[in-house]
């Protein structure tokens, strides 16, 4: 359970990083739209620090880090969430800066951000067949 306390806690402190860079970055630079940067909090605050929150109270009651499907899940969703919040920041630091990419970086950025939303995606299904499959097992 204190492992995914730790893990809830990263992601935690990377989300408020990310909140108050989104704010003073924005107000740095006088950008007043809409830009990616804002969703890097939300994507690490919701994906990151609640999915361990609620991993750590399932742990208490079940045998999670026997299941491989859930030690995939931990390898996996750990690499998909931070490549999103990476990608969502260098998105959002260029949508601000006004830079213009081309069309190979702009589709680069996209196609990365892609992968860490498919990992992530792979990782909650995972992380729900494991669940599944210690329910079936009775713990």
């Amino acid at each position: 359970m204190k492992k995914y306390i730790n893990i809830s806690l990263f992601y935690a402190i990377a989300a408020m990083a990310g909140g108050v860079f989104y704010r003073e970055f924005t107000k740095f630079n006088g950008f007043t739209g809409a830009t990616a940067l804002g969703k890097v909090h939300t994507h690490l605050f919701l994906l990151g620090m609640l999915a361990f929150l609620i991993v750590a109270l399932f742990s208490v009651h079940c045998a999670l880090e026997k299941n491989r499907m859930f030690r995939a899940f931990l390898w996996i969703y750990n690499l998909g969430v931070p490549l999103t919040g990476v990608m969502l920041l260098i998105r959002g630091v260029t949508q601000v800066l006004g830079l213009s990419l081309s069309s190979g970086a702009s589709a680069a950025i996209s196609g990365m951000a892609g992968i860490g939303h498919i990992l992530t995606g792979t990782g909650i299904i995972l992380l729900l067949l494991s669940l599944k499959k210690t329910a079936a097992n009775g713990r």
